[in-house]
């Protein structure tokens, strides 16, 4: 049995575990080949240093293991982004903000995390360090063929879902730590961006790139979320009935996988017996999101803006799919860029309009159970079908980070069932409102 972080802190703090156990408990799991390819570079000499030399079970993660995507800067390592293009550079003199603040609250990392190169996609295949599959964090090893963990948190997911990390620190730029949380069966939590500084991250898109976490449970989603925001989150008493709840009924239930509409129906009706009300609404905006891309997209810009020097360099060792994603961004002019900024604050103030009324709205994670890797894996051959998948992983979630939007996903399959996401998710600065419904969704679920 996975124990949850807040669970195993209490068990620290009773005498019933320590530290140590939890921390090689972690690391044999991390060695094991559920987390093959999960990580790229592991640090038990480190971890085990840090556990010995501080007693940390009274701060909020209690010395216990956190994974870090191969994105974020770790002092004394270089941040390779997944990619062999940056495999020359220099080691970093400090921590980035998110894991400074990560192991200030106790939490002892134990790794870096594989991840899509540059996050730019989100199915989780790298075709330089391996693709790791998809784990179940509810009910174990996922039936049959190896499938995708969702990208571009690929590792950080399969770490937490395994029980290699408590917490898998990662980004969400259209959907990156959301996707890989539905995918594996696990919690992940989308903050509203201006939260958590990404300072010390490779950016994709300076305008949507976010620092956020996927955990264990929605509990533990506060915490972390508490830890990197530097914030205390407003908790609320109020039962689920007492929440103004809709679901969107335009793009978001659009093509979904007969094992995702299952189990996404059958949890609104849990919801409902359990006394909550459920608005169905149209919301046809989400239409206006392909139009108003139709020049091409932030990321592709924003992305083609940092990586242009490297690519006048080192073109031949990106993966394809993301060199041609971002080279995209370069026949964006800066008027087209301008326009679609402006074009999304205006799209902005009318969905807010739009959701006014609601305190959430629940969807799908994503549309699909994750397929095998060998539908997607590296080769032109497969490229149309890599497209397709990306697509359809990413049309949900992305919805939330144009809209400057915090989601939550968490896992509402049964045993037996691939995993499948729920996404409760609000515009900007609804975090807690999100993480309180999600947290009463959790624990009716859980009965």
């Amino acid at each position: 049995m996975l124990f949850a972080l807040t669970a195993t802190r209490q068990r620290l703090q009773d005498g019933t575990s320590t530290a140590t156990a939890e921390l090689e408990q972690c690391l044999k799991v991390a060695q094991s080949a559920a987390c093959d390819r999960a990580f790229v570079r592991l640090m038990p000499e480190a971890a085990r240093t840090t556990v010995v030399q501080n007693d940390l079970t009274r701060l909020p993660l209690a010395g216990l293991s956190v994974s870090v995507k191969d994105l974020f800067d770790v002092a004394g390592q270089p941040t390779a982004a997944g990619s062999t293009a940056l495999a020359d550079a220099a080691p970093v003199q400090q921590d980035c903000p998110a894991v400074a603040r990560l192991r200030s609250a106790g939490g002892t990392v134990i790794g870096r995390t594989n991840m899509v190169e540059f996050a730019f996609s989100g199915v989780g295949v790298n075709p330089h360090f391996g693709t790791p599959a998809a784990w179940d964090g509810r009910f174990g090893a996922l039936p049959g063929v190896p499938r995708i963990p969702g990208g571009s948190s690929s590792g950080a997911a399969v770490s937490v879902a395994t029980g290699a990390a408590f917490v898998g620190l990662g980004s969400d730029t259209g959907g990156s730590i959301r996707i890989p949380a539905a995918l594996n069966g696990i919690v992940g939590f989308k903050n509203t961006a201006r939260l958590v500084p990404t300072t010390g991250a490779i950016p994709l898109s300076t305008t949507l790139d976010t620092a956020c976490a996927m955990t264990r449970s929605v509990r533990d989603a506060i915490v972390v979320h508490e830890v990197l925001a530097a914030r205390r989150v407003t908790r609320s008493p109020a039962p689920l009935r007492l929440w103004r709840l809709a679901v969107p009924s335009t793009t978001f239930l659009d093509e979904l996988d007969a094992p995702v509409a299952r189990a996404f129906h059958r949890t609104l009706d849990t919801l409902r017996r359990a006394g909550a009300h459920i608005e169905e609404i149209a919301l046809p905006l989400t239409a206006e999101l392909g139009p108003m891309q139709a020049n091409g997209s932030l990321s592709a810009a924003e992305s083609h803006a940092w990586h242009r020097p490297l690519l006048a360099k080192r073109a031949s060792q990106y993966d394809p799919r993301v060199r041609s994603r971002i080279e995209r961004g370069a026949t964006m002019s800066a008027s087209d860029y301008i326009d679609l900024l402006n074009a999304r604050q205006h799209w902005i103030v009318r969905m807010e309009a739009a959701l006014a009324p609601y305190d959430a709205l629940l969807s799908p994670t994503v549309p699909l159970v994750a397929p095998p890797i060998a539908d997607v894996a590296p080769g032109a051959e497969r490229d149309a079908e890599f497209f397709r998948v990306n697509a359809l992983l990413l049309r949900n979630t992305s919805v939330v980070n144009m809209l400057d939007g915090c989601a939550l996903s968490l896992p509402c399959h049964m045993a037996g069932e691939l995993p499948v996401g729920l996404m409760v998710w609000h515009g900007a600065l609804h975090d807690d409102a999100v993480l309180n419904v999600g947290l009463q969704i959790e624990q009716i679920l859980q009965k």
